[in-house]
């Protein structure tokens, strides 16, 4: 049985409790073991974390201790799973720049606030993790990200839709759901979840649960190769 760890806290108007509850629903469905918590003091324990399938942080903003962040940061290079949504996992730990180089962006803005109605646009993938999901229209915070240009973009959503200081600039399309590489360890991201009721909307639960799934297998197919992050480390300064 795959075992998930759901840690949720923070910013409570990101409703973590039920957005944890929301995704511990999908993951148990799909017969994994689930532990949530709501205390980072689940990061404490570097082999615990290795002995996951999947870590899901929902957590906005925030401070966590370095060894935990860093805890998690090498079980996922080991192979452990990592996915998560909107703050929960790009506006966590905005003290910690390798929890955001680990995730792939960090969140600067969110122009407009939580009742601009935006699209969806399902990047055209060979990627199992959209296919057959169209484009759909959202009403709530549209993020604007400064991202990672090793991810591999899912889907986007064309900004400037409410005006701000940005809109001087020409139109762009920003990442909102993506996946990416921490050593051997497999990282989804989607930018959707200011509120849990967003994943009433099937194609954005659709988009999550599949994240998740897919975050999740990379553990197992690490251990079939005989991988870890160890061909990875190294004792250079990196931060």
């Amino acid at each position: 049985m795959k075992k998930a760890l759901i840690v949720y806290g923070g910013w409570d108007g990101h409703e973590p409790d039920k957005v944890s509850a929301l995704f511990a629903e999908i993951l148990e469905k799909e017969g994994f073991s689930v532990t949530r918590s709501d205390d980072l003091e689940a990061f404490a324990d570097l082999d615990v974390l290795r002995n996951l399938d999947l870590i899901v942080p929902i957590w906005t903003m925030g401070e966590i201790k370095n060894e935990w962040a860093d805890n998690v940061i090498n079980a996922v290079a080991d192979g452990t799973g990592l996915a998560g949504c909107h703050g929960g996992m790009c506006d966590a730990f905005r003290n910690n720049v390798t929890w955001q180089f680990m995730t792939g962006a960090n969140w600067v803005s969110h122009p407009g606030g939580a009742d601009v109605e935006y699209r969806v646009n399902i990047r055209n993938s060979s990627s199992p993790l959209v296919e057959g999901i169209p484009d759909f229209t959202v009403k709530s915070e549209q993020y604007y990200l400064h991202v990672d240009p090793a991810i591999e973009v899912l889907a986007t959503t064309r900004f400037p839709m409410a005006t701000w200081f940005h809109s001087s600039n020409r139109e762009v399309d920003m990442p909102q759901a993506w996946t990416k590489r921490w050593g051997v360890g497999r990282v989804y991201y989607n930018a959707l979840g200011h509120h849990a009721d967003i994943f009433d909307i099937p194609e954005a639960h659709e988009m999550m649960r599949r994240g998740l799934l897919w975050a999740a297998e990379g553990k197992a197919a690490a251990l079939r190769d005989g991988l870890n992050g160890d061909a990875y480390r190294s004792d250079k300064k990196m931060v």
